[in-house]
């Protein structure tokens, strides 16, 4: 009897494709013993009384049932004429020619799959496989797009395309952090990661199906409003004014967040989330350009002063309206460069992505913060004493950073020189693993998918990270510095998840904070563990 599942079991009825067990999780170490007993919680059913719950007992869409079997034929229809489009010059402007080759030459040698967080970290489940998805959309598109397909199914593989498996599909493909691990590790260069994000992108574009957390809140919200969170204008200034009285207190210097420059060298952009959540993040890059003599603005203008942009993660026109007025921003307050906040996927965003929309004037010159960063650290000019760091710290690599980008080196020098007990994680660099948050994961907790996260897609990040401080007595404070907002909120769930403060004192951050708390000048620690400042004055 065949027990493994197969791609085309993805259109065949039943309750539940796969489920997760608590054995089948990969084992935690100690003292995290007792959460390898516990099972992701079942969903509600009066929650989930109308809606699409049959991929793996985890709900991240919430799709409603189609109320006849008209309408299930209608949404059949609408997802072909998307799947189309996906491969038309003129409606994919983006990915074309890299879905077309994943499309077309995977060894099926599943190099992939022992790259993947996901399908490790769930007791291997052939759903998680990166490239069970793929093959999934591969079958439709050969059966359904090419020339005599439906023919040739029989002796390629057969997937009839029915309403179960469109909507498990959409499911399927966020379960996906599109970390591109997978990517970097096939021998032949096919992107099982983009194939999930090309996935997301019919589904958003053609169908309207995407997450509330990146979509309507995200943004939809940052378009009309301003910013992701919901934050207005004045509402960013007046966090400003708060964070720049909080510096002072600290610092014993009058720190001056300039806006509207006309004409400076840098425009800073951050992720808006650290102003609300992480205020000390955007005080201490206000702390090192001033000790710097950096010249350099914040942009009030709505979106400005937030670089978040969730399309890149499901929807190329979303994307593209953000980028273009990230772009308008700069452009018009006609500043030298953008500088890149500590957000990961903002970085790829703004420059990887945003090379193929923005030309003329709009292509501004564009630069990670860790590459700024780390040319003040290394000029001298700044009075830095690593001894204000004596406590062990290991660093996490955010994916769009090191495996989009490439930029591994600098914040590894800044920490060489500010952090005397850095550690490497194991494996780290391009190499490192997703924090488990990627492409919106962190943001998204409806139903169950947050306990999803935390026990499946985050669990490998959390033990690199225990792995890292294995030596370090429990009651020693550790800090995670993760340069990325998305990636700290996804370490600040796990640390809350598994008791972490209370069990490793385990901390996190970002880069900033410990190049602040470094500072010679400073009055007190910028860090705090616990109660417990990092230093003592």
């Amino acid at each position: 009897m065949r027990t493994r599942l197969a791609p085309a079991d993805i259109s065949r009825p039943s309750d539940c494709l796969s489920h997760i067990e608590a054995g089948d999780l990969a084992p935690l170490p100690p003292p995290y013993e007792d959460f390898n007993a516990t099972a992701i919680p079942p969903l509600k059913p009066e929650k989930v009384r109308h809606i699409e719950t049959s991929l793996d007992d985890t709900v991240a869409l919430a799709i409603p049932r189609p109320a006849s079997p008209e309408e299930e034929d209608a949404r059949v229809r609408q997802f072909l004429s998307g799947l189309k489009k996906l491969f038309e010059k003129e409606n994919n402007w983006t990915f074309l020619q890299p879905l077309l080759l994943s499309m077309e030459h995977c060894a099926k040698c599943q190099t992939c799959a022992d790259a993947c967080p996901v399908f490790e970290m769930s007791g291997r489940k052939e759903i998680y496989r990166p490239t069970f998805r793929a093959e999934v959309l591969r079958r439709i598109y050969r059966k359904y797009l090419r020339p005599g397909g439906k023919m040739t199914a029989k002796l390629t593989g057969d997937i009839d395309l029915n309403w179960t498996a469109i909507a498990r599909l959409a499911e399927l493909s966020y379960r996906c952090t599109l970390c591109r691990r997978c990517a970097a590790a096939c021998p032949i260069g096919v992107d099982n990661g983009l194939i999930a994000h090309e996935i997301r992108k019919l589904f958003s574009q053609e169908m309207g199906i995407a997450p509330k957390e990146i979509h309507e809140k995200g943004t939809v919200q940052h378009l009309q409003v301003g910013s992701s969170t919901g934050m207005k204008p004045p509402g960013a200034k007046d966090s400003v004014e708060f964070i720049q009285e909080e510096m002072e207190e600290i610092t014993g210097w009058k720190v001056d967040i300039p806006w509207d420059v006309e004409g400076a060298e840098i425009l800073l952009v951050h992720n808006a989330g650290e102003m609300l959540a992480w205020p000390d993040n955007v005080g201490a890059f206000a702390v090192i350009f001033q000790a710097a003599g950096v010249s350099w603005t914040m942009s009030s203008e709505a979106a400005g002063y937030d670089v978040v942009n969730y399309g890149l993660w499901y929807d190329d026109v979303q994307f593209s309206r953000v980028a273009v007025r990230h772009a308008d921003i700069a452009r018009r307050l006609k500043v030298k460069k953008i500088v890149i906040g500590e957000c990961g996927h903002a970085h790829k965003a703004l420059t990887v992505v945003a090379d193929r929309l923005l030309t003329g004037d709009l292509n501004v010159p564009r630069e990670s913060a860790l590459v700024t960063l780390a040319d003040i650290v290394l000029s001298g000019k700044l009075r830095l004493d690593p001894r204000r760091n004596d406590f062990p710290v290991t660093l996490h690599d955010p994916c769009n950073v090191v495996r989009s980008m490439g930029i591994v080196a600098p914040q590894r020098r800044i920490l060489e020189k500010i952090a005397p007990r850095f550690r490497e994680m194991t494996p780290h660099g391009v190499e490192n693993y997703c924090c488990g948050g990627g492409s919106g994961f962190a943001l998204m907790s409806g139903h169950n998918f947050a306990d999803w996260r935390n026990r499946v897609s985050s669990r490998k990040k959390f033990m690199q990270i225990l792995a890292a401080f294995a030596n370090e007595p429990a009651e020693v404070p550790k800090y995670v510095c993760a340069p990325c907002s998305n990636c700290k909120g996804a370490i600040r769930d796990l640390i809350g998840h598994y008791h972490a403060e209370e069990r490793s004192r385990l901390y996190y951050g970002g880069l900033v904070e410990l190049i602040v708390n470094a500072m010679a000048d400073m009055k007190k620690p910028i860090l705090r563990f616990g109660d417990e400042p990092s230093w003592k004055t």
